[in-house]
């Protein structure tokens, strides 16, 4: 790898750089993980987070960046911001997410994201202050990616359209950056109908109960004829409230997922027709109230062939090939997937646990391991490696433009 000639740097090689930003992180681990278990002990759900953006925020200034809260008109986003002396150069963007899970907490480690963004932030900002060189590090505070749709009101808000790269990571159970993410969509249904006795004139009432009943059982034959890599899965939140009575409203929330935004799109209408059905044939009035769509990840194989690379090679992680870390990847959805259809970006995995596990996350046993020590020790090696994604990113135009010809293609 070489050095862009086009700079001028005090450092003598590659090898210095990465030095300064391993450094870096070191030095503010101890206040990360500190940081890391306060956002774990008081889990806040998604787009209600004030404790953590107050917590980032605070921390950040003191760290010397320009930073804006509730930013975009989002309440709990914020945006960190460091620039080289000439405000020239690219922009590498980092994100951290801190919302958590109703009832389990931190069950998917964004405690660990959240510090991960900041850690590689801080790394690259000693690299711009300390050196020569051009460019800008900036750092999304992302809300609402529980929810699934934080990132996509950022995009709208147009607070990538001027970033170069977005990087960022995420705790699992396995290591890569291959991995498969899928597209998903969110959808609220209502059915409004008559109330009636339902012993003594239930022919008078319209069942809405029925209605959502018929709703779930059409959906559960889609399935047949569905691709097997989508899924479709939901509750009933409201089915009535007297068996004596002809429900009058009830209620169901579903999500609808595909490999990619095109399965996720030609699989709505046909859900749509299951709740239109089911109105039809029981009389009751629907309302459905559809989600923002999260994409799936589109993969930038330069970033993740460079984050796999200095993950192994700085820390001797041992990651499968790309085809089994597809086969073997977990069918989650992240708002990440439509930023990395806006600019290029990667979503690595990392492993959290010592030995094999089968506790998945958004599990109560997966809430108690990212408060570990170990989680902590993974989440900054994580984070190393994907500062120095971001620094090649500044320093290296041969590897950014593989980047842009690979998210162009």
């Amino acid at each position: 790898m070489q050095i862009n000639k086009d700079y001028r740097y005090e450092a003598e090689s590659v090898d210095d750089l990465q030095d300064i930003v391993f450094q870096a992180i070191d030095e503010v681990s101890e206040e990360l993980g500190e940081i890391s278990l306060k956002i774990h002990d008081n889990p806040e759900l998604g787009k209600e987070e004030r404790f953590a953006h107050e917590l980032l925020v605070n921390y950040l200034k003191k760290k010397g960046f320009k930073v804006t809260p509730s930013a975009y008109g989002i309440e709990t986003a914020f945006v960190a911001e460091f620039q080289s002396k000439t405000g020239e150069g690219r922009v590498v963007s980092f994100n951290s997410e801190y919302d958590a899970l109703p009832d389990i907490g931190h069950a998917c480690g964004h405690n660990l994201i959240a510090i991960s963004g900041v850690g590689a932030a801080i790394g690259l900002k000693a690299v711009l202050e300390k050196f020569e060189i051009e460019g800008t590090v900036k750092l999304f505070g992302t809300p609402g990616e529980e929810i699934g749709y934080g990132k996509v009101e950022l995009i709208e808000a147009g607070a990538y359209k001027d970033v170069d790269v977005s990087l960022m990571i995420h705790p699992t159970t396995f290591d890569g950056a291959f991995g498969k993410l899928i597209a998903n969509n969110k959808v609220e249904v209502e059915y409004f109908g008559k109330s009636a006795h339902a012993s003594g004139a239930p022919w008078e009432g319209i069942n809405a109960l029925d209605a959502i009943v018929l709703a779930y059982n059409n959906i559960g034959l889609l399935r047949q004829q569905s691709l097997p890599t989508n899924r479709i899965h939901g509750v009933i939140t409201n089915g009535g409230t007297a068996p004596n009575v002809i429900p009058d409203y009830t209620s169901g929330k579903f999500i609808i997922r595909g490999m990619t935004i095109e399965d996720l799109r030609s699989l709505h209408p046909r859900v749509q027709k299951c709740f239109e059905g089911a109105a039809e044939a029981t009389g009751a009035k629907l309302k459905t109230k559809w989600s923002k769509e999260t994409y799936d990840v589109k993969i930038n194989s330069p970033l993740a062939t460079r984050y796999e690379t200095y993950n192994s090679q700085k820390f001797g992680t041992k990651f499968a090939s790309r085809e089994q870390q597809y086969l073997t990847s977990f069918a989650a959805s992240t708002d990440q997937g439509n930023v990395t259809y806006v600019v290029p970006g990667i979503h690595p995995v990392y492993n959290i646990f010592e030995t094999s596990s089968e506790n998945k996350n958004h599990t109560p046993k997966f809430a108690e391991q990212a408060r570990t020590k170990f989680a902590h020790e993974k989440t900054i090696e994580a984070t190393k490696s994907v500062a120095l994604v971001g620094l090649d990113i500044l320093i290296d135009d041969k590897f950014y433009r593989e980047v842009r010809k690979c998210f162009e293609t």
